[in-house]
């Protein structure tokens, strides 16, 4: 087997948000995140910033929490201050660009959960084809503009049950 040695699992996802109160609040109120524990502040009068996790040396960590989702995957969640931070969130197609997809049994009751909480969505659910038909998916934001997804597909995809089809 060829790839990264030991390679298990995703352990956790890590991002910043402007303000860790209202991030707090939102991915636990309304995602329902599980909140763990929170570490910090960190800064350096060296480049250990800027050599360990690539950010100007003179950034300083506010304040990280750690958040579970669905009893599994992990948020890391930062609140930073940064000489020339960057505060406009990165759309998919911007380098850089990402978004985090949350599984959900029933998308169209996880859909009208967010609307009843004023959450921002993008579009209206959308049926995949191909290899994903049977996935049903939609985009949302959070309360900072991050992008974040539902994605349900309760009968198994397309490539499931047939993956030497879509090679």
């Amino acid at each position: 087997m060829s790839g990264l040695p030991g390679l298990t699992r995703l352990d956790h996802v890590g991002f910043t948000v402007p303000d860790l109160e209202q991030a707090h609040a939102w991915l636990v109120e309304v995602l329902g995140c599980e909140y763990m524990y929170k570490l910090g502040p960190f800064a350096s009068d060296d480049d250990w910033m800027a050599e360990h996790l690539n950010v100007d040396p003179r950034s300083v960590m506010r304040e990280l929490r750690f958040y579970r989702v669905g009893g599994q995957a992990v948020f890391e969640v930062f609140q930073y201050e940064a000489p020339e931070q960057q505060t406009q969130p990165p759309r998919n197609s911007d380098t850089g660009g990402h978004h985090v997809a949350l599984y959900v049994d029933d998308l169209d009751e996880a859909a009208r959960y967010l609307a009843r909480h004023g959450v921002k969505m993008l579009g209206s659910p959308t049926s995949s084809k191909g290899a994903s038909a049977g996935q049903r998916w939609l985009y949302f934001l959070a309360p900072w503009g991050m992008q974040f997804e539902l994605v349900s597909y309760p009968q198994g995809k397309a490539y499931d049950s047939n993956p030497e089809r879509f090679d």
